[in-house]
């Protein structure tokens, strides 16, 4: 639906309410107490994800060298929240870990998530990842983690791909300045043993059948949005548009900034401080996503999408949280 039209609904709701609240108020007992008329109803358009997925459970060993772990993931939707319960360990191929560049091995994890079953589409971008919380899992309940604790100090001498503590905060993909020993689904292990991506999650993808023919959900935001992977419709408002690759909306920079490291040494891109949103430069906002149609919300939903583009991953969401 256009975007007028989507005001224009959101407008006769808000007055149905209204008119509801003074009928309520009018059948009132006279010796009644007033009700509290100041809930939040939240700003945008609230989309229920009821019924989508709420049954998804997997639970199968993973015989790759480097898990021979028990991969388990189980969805299910209660009330008003889509649970979570999962151990982190992936249900596909993975590279070799611990390996030179990525001394860790992976591990079960106790993980224990809930989302709102009605997300809520807000104007605001918050921002997430490492310590500003998880920006959501894919369905095998491996986390999302787009960002990275490396960073390097103004010189560009001082570098470390485990402290964040200098200025430039290094990102995982789309630079070879630093090898953070991701392998094919752009996924390492951090010192903790957990195993998450940083961009496309390939095998899971191939796992799940997707493909330029078709949309694929893989998971699930923090804010209660879903996530597909790199495919949506030309026209986000029509579902029998031709499918295409998304891009994201970031460009580098194109006033580096004199504090930063030599770009002869680190080239644009290197840093997460080289990227800035360009509205309209590709198919996606700031977070990532968009409202559109999807084959499992025919009438239209916010949505997330893993790229090939930065920022790979959404690194905030846009929904309240």
């Amino acid at each position: 639906m256009s975007g007028k039209l989507r005001t224009y609904i959101n407008v006769v709701k808000n007055y149905a309410f209204i008119v509801l609240v003074i009928v309520l108020a009018g059948c009132a007992d006279d010796d009644s107490t007033d009700a509290d008329t100041t809930d939040d109803i939240g700003v945008g358009t609230t989309e229920s994800t009821d019924g989508v997925l709420c049954n998804y459970f997997y639970s199968e060993y993973n015989d790759s060298d480097s898990v021979q772990l028990t991969s388990s993931s189980d969805w299910s939707c209660t009330g008003t929240s889509r649970d979570l319960v999962a151990n982190g360990v992936p249900d596909h191929e993975v590279g070799t870990f611990p390996n030179p560049n990525n001394p860790n091995t992976i591990e079960e994890k106790s993980i224990s998530q809930s989302y709102t079953l009605t997300p809520v589409e807000s104007d605001d971008a918050t921002e997430l990842g490492g310590p500003r919380g998880t920006l959501g899992f894919v369905l095998n309940g491996v986390k999302i983690d787009a960002g990275t604790g490396g960073s390097c100090d103004d010189s560009g001498d001082d570098c470390s791909l485990g402290d964040n503590s200098g200025s430039w905060n290094i990102e995982a993909l789309g630079q070879d300045s630093f090898d953070f020993g991701t392998d094919d689904n752009n996924a390492h292990v951090q010192p903790d043993g957990t195993y998450h991506y940083h961009g496309m999650p390939e095998g899971f993808v191939t796992l799940q059948g997707g493909n330029s023919s078709t949309m694929t959900l893989i998971g699930w935001a923090a804010d209660g949005f879903p996530i597909y992977a790199r495919y949506g419709y030309t026209d986000a408002e029509d579902a029998s548009s031709e499918l295409k690759s998304m891009e994201g909306s970031y460009q580098t920079v194109t006033t580096v900034s004199s504090s930063r490291p030599s770009t002869d040494i680190y080239p644009l891109g290197t840093f997460a401080q080289d990227w800035d949103y360009v509205e309209g430069s590709g198919d996606l906002d700031e977070c990532n996503g968009r409202f559109g149609v999807t084959p499992e919300f025919p009438d239209g939903i916010y949505h997330y999408y893993a790229t090939d583009t930065y920022p790979y991953f959404q690194r905030c969401v846009k929904g309240e949280l």
